[in-house]
């Protein structure tokens, strides 16, 4: 009886030793079979900075059509009402005209988010926050779904569905959102051609007539900094409400000038619908308060106190900033 009761153990312990490994196996072949995604490369002007993509999150062809595909889904939200793309319209440079949102453009550049800088660190952290904070994703119904196990499989090795992993693919879709073939880059490189009065719009952007280039410069067209650009004499909080810093009251974060005629309403609060409004603020509405930036250098005199014919050229330069390849690009459109 004793030597049944052996074999019978061993018999037992045999099979839960194979289940095991199977398991283990299943598990394992469920992160590594098939997994060979396709290295994807970004380009750039030789005036553009490095974009600095971390080594946790490379880029890939099969992670990016991921999150391009959460970036217009409207599973992404709770209520399966709203998608990224409902605030971020592409035709407006991924942006929209009802509200005060920061565009989507030349995010991979930035480790500063949201207009009070809420989210500092890396593309990968703003989105995080934006899928569970913002977002409130219920990652089930992603599990749910048809399609979604397979993507996040190719993607990143397993079919399991978290936030984190919806995170970085959002994180790698958003580093193609790049603007770069404006007619000022074409002008940059030799293939366009200014008019006299853009050429003296560009030259009230980049010198001390207009006085934008300070914040407003360089490729990307912001410092991707916080300022405080003479709105109000009591300004609201900006940065302030972050760091409990008095010396960050009002200051706001630096938004690109790429697509800003596409980009309205703008200043953080929407305050102004028109580039013309926003012109006349910057020639004769600046206002002191005592955080003020330094770099509003002209506040004493109410602002650049640009002429007319100044204020039109200035704005015939800022349309030179649009890209239309980058609002009708098929590959950055909603793949659903």
């Amino acid at each position: 009886m004793s030597l049944l009761w052996v074999q019978f153990n061993r018999l037992f312990i045999g099979c839960f030793s194979l289940i095991l490994l199977g398991l283990v196996t299943a598990c394992k072949n469920d992160r590594i079979q098939n997994y060979n995604p396709t290295p994807h490369h970004l380009s750039f002007p030789s005036y553009f900075p490095d974009m600095e993509i971390p080594s946790h999150n490379k880029l890939t062809v099969e992670g990016i059509r991921l999150g391009r595909k959460l970036y217009y889904d409207v599973k992404l939200h709770p209520s399966q009402s709203l998608s990224c793309s409902f605030c971020h319209n592409q035709q407006n440079s991924f942006s929209s005209p009802s509200s005060n949102c920061m565009p989507h453009v030349n995010l991979g550049f930035s480790t500063n988010f949201l207009w009070n800088g809420h989210v500092q660190g890396e593309l990968e952290d703003i989105m995080l926050f934006e899928v569970e904070d913002f977002f409130g994703t219920d990652v089930s119904v992603l599990q749910a779904d048809e399609e979604y196990p397979a993507m996040f499989k190719e993607a990143f090795g397993t079919s399991k569905i978290t936030t984190k992993l919806a995170a970085r693919a959002l994180a790698q879709f958003f580093r193609t959102l790049n603007s770069y073939r404006s007619r000022y880059d074409g002008m940059l490189q030799g293939t366009e051609f200014f008019t006299p009065q853009e050429w003296d719009g560009y030259d009230i952007f980049f010198s001390e007539r207009g006085d934008c280039f300070h914040c407003h410069g360089g490729a990307l067209m912001t410092d991707n900094l916080f300022h405080n650009n003479g709105l109000d004499q009591f300004p609201d909080d900006g940065r302030y409400e972050e760091t409990n810093n008095p010396g960050d009251l009002g200051k706001f974060k630096t938004p690109t000038l790429r697509n800003i005629e596409l980009t309205g309403p703008y200043m953080h609060d929407a305050r102004y619908q028109t580039l013309e409004e926003v012109i006349e603020f910057y020639s004769s509405g600046l206002q002191w308060s005592e955080t003020i930036d330094p770099l509003m250098k002209k506040v004493q005199s109410g602002g650049a106190g640009l002429t007319a014919q100044e204020k039109e050229n200035l704005l015939l330069f800022l349309k030179t900033l649009t890209d239309s390849s980058f609002i009708n690009n098929p590959d950055l459109s909603d793949p659903n």
